[in-house]
């Protein structure tokens, strides 16, 4: 299930990219990946939660806290900037059973 969580949250990443991309005045917060990881880790306690190969062999992470609640959602770009996509507060890890077979959920 956490496949599909994490499949959910890259669904999610692609929404805000677009959006992005249509609002490209404002552009994304992007930096060196480590500083923005040691970042996410020392000011709010963000470790990372999940990974997944989006398209472009773009790399987008989620990193996530059960102390503080907060969230935050990057992506790696092949050039090796790290961007901030989204984030949040009351993070909640989740993990839901499968409907069975043959059934419409």
């Amino acid at each position: 299930m956490q496949h599909k969580l994490f499949a959910l949250s890259l669904g999610l990443a692609g929404m805000i990219l677009a959006a992005q991309a249509a609002f490209a005045d404002a552009g994304p917060s992007c930096g060196i990946r480590a500083a923005v990881v040691e970042r996410l880790a020392a000011t709010y306690g963000e470790t990372r939660r999940g990974i997944g190969l989006a398209s472009g062999n773009a790399v987008v992470e989620l990193f996530a806290s059960d102390a503080t609640g907060t969230w935050t959602i990057t992506v790696t770009l092949p050039d090796g900037r790290t961007c901030l996509l989204a984030s949040g507060q009351h993070y909640e890890a989740m993990v839901e059973a499968l409907p069975p077979k043959g059934t419409d959920a």
